[in-house]
């Protein structure tokens, strides 16, 4: 294989022709073989648009050669939409700040510049990595910039599937509207709820998650680009950083603006944090709905069997027509890494000192990640579980007559004491509370039908169980709560 030498501040050495990258690209390849993973593709997108909107910004103010400045534009636009991404090497894993990460751009944005022009790869000073890919920038603005771009773009399609989710179980709602079933507290018989209404809970869930991440996205809108090391802009153009987040804004589609500190923007990592926050926060709603499912659909002969999820795949390499719910159990497990990124971030972002946090590029990882596996788990979870979830019905409303819950009724009529003692006869012979009522006197047949009826206490209303004229009171019209 071909070679080029290539030298930077540490001294020579030996660079494969073929390859786009360089010499610090191939030091951190030495130094950082982690894990295997490499940055996420929408990243690598994305300092791609803040490089070439930092070279279209210096060609304009005049800090950069025009033909140097359009084949920088040019590889930097390829590379954003979608080319050269096998030469982004460095392991996420790697120097504090993410230069590594940004020298590996700088040093293929260079190489494929040059070949551009005509240039063989590795002649810097025709195009370098530094004094003109670079121009003007820092890593520490450059990456938690293209962060910033990234993690907008990742939270915009997430927001679409938690917008279809909603829709989904909104559906599922009113197609459940009518299916009664015993409600649950403690995992134990409480008074009915119809299946319906506890997916229109879960809608409203989601729904409410999808607002805070929606607030938690603005904050990543305030770019410290242009505040070069420090947040200083220390060495640039006085019109840079207002320039350059305006064309960011026009490459990435979305209306990014200046930081009211740079300096503070370029400390603080806590906009990251929000957003991964409001990540792990729709993970626990998405957990306790998906665990409801589980135990609903449990069975089929000896569990609650309230609802029936998809079968997508056996269940079992022992048990013959065992069938599981998978796609939930692998929704949980998505959120559980969710929650687990979420306090590797919280650790990353304290971790900052003085000018700058060093540990963006573990933030950066477990983020994107997060919103990658969030968007993909509910995009399947909706189409191959949700929207076939069948419910029996006519089980679920016996379940609800036969529930202990249905005690609550009598309160009114006899009190809280007696019926307790009720229900717990009807736990000591397995006959329903609606037909201990009606032997013992308590309710005549016709009125316990009326009463009992599982449908009826599922709405708001007082429960009667004697005709007794309404007391006056002197506050007429007044709410009693």
């Amino acid at each position: 294989m071909k070679k080029r030498i290539e030298k930077d501040s540490l001294g020579e050495r030996e660079v494969t022709q073929s390859v786009y990258y360089g010499i610090q690209t191939s030091r951190a390849m030495e130094n950082f073989p982690i894990s295997g993973i490499r940055e996420h593709p929408e990243l690598i997108r994305s300092i791609a648009i803040v490089k070439r909107a930092a070279a279209e910004v210096n060609v304009s103010l005049g800090e950069l050669d025009f033909e140097i400045g359009q084949a920088i534009i040019q590889a930097a636009d390829e590379i954003a939409q979608g080319q050269w991404h096998d030469q982004f090497v460095v392991d996420v894993f790697q120097a504090g700040a993410g230069t590594s990460f940004n020298m590996n751009a700088n040093e293929v944005i260079a190489n494929r510049a040059l070949e551009i022009r005509g240039v063989g790869r590795g002649q810097y000073s025709l195009c370098h990595p530094n004094d003109h890919v670079n121009l003007g920038q820092s890593t520490n603005d450059v990456f938690p910039t293209s962060l910033r771009v990234a993690a907008t773009s990742l939270t915009k399609k997430l927001t679409r599937e938690l917008e279809a989710l909603t829709e989904a179980l909104e559906a599922k709602a009113e197609e459940f509207h009518d299916v009664v079933k015993p409600g649950r507290t403690h995992l134990q018989d409480a008074v009915p709820i119809r299946l319906g209404q506890e997916f229109a809970g879960y809608a409203m869930a989601v729904h409410h998650g999808c607002e805070r991440l929606q607030r938690a996205q603005d904050a990543l809108g305030r770019m410290n680009i242009g505040g070069t090391a420090i947040g200083t802009g220390f060495s640039l153009h006085p019109s840079f950083h207002t320039m350059i987040v305006r064309r960011i804004s026009e490459l990435a589609n979305h209306d990014f603006a200046s930081a009211t500190s740079l300096i503070e923007a370029t400390q603080s990592t806590d906009d990251f944090a929000e957003v991964s926050s409001a990540l792990k926060l729709l993970s626990l709603d998405l957990i306790r709905m998906a665990n409801d499912l589980r135990l609903m659909s449990s069975g089929p002969n000896t569990g609650l069997r309230e609802i029936n999820l998809p079968p997508v795949q056996p269940g079992s390499s022992i048990m013959p027509g065992k069938v599981n719910p998978v796609i939930a159990e692998a929704l949980n497990m998505i959120c559980f890494q969710v929650i687990g990124n979420d306090a590797t971030i919280s650790y990353a972002c304290q971790a900052g000192q003085f000018e700058i946090n060093v540990m963006t590029p573990v933030i950066a990882f477990n983020l994107t990640q997060s919103l990658e596996i969030l968007c993909n788990g509910i995009r399947v979870f909706r189409e191959r579980c949700l929207v076939g979830i069948t419910a029996n019905e006519e089980h679920c409303r016996q379940l609800a007559e036969q529930s202990l819950g249905m005690a609550t009724v009598l309160n009114r009529c006899v009190g809280y004491d007696e019926a307790a003692r009720i229900a717990q006869e009807s736990v000591s012979t397995r006959r329903s509370v609606k037909e201990i009522a009606v032997q013992n006197g308590v309710l005549s047949r016709e009125r316990a039908e009326d009463l009992f009826d599982p449908a009826k206490l599922t709405r708001p209303f007082v429960i009667r169980c004697r005709t007794e004229p309404r007391r006056k009171t002197k506050d007429k019209g007044k709410k009693l709560h």
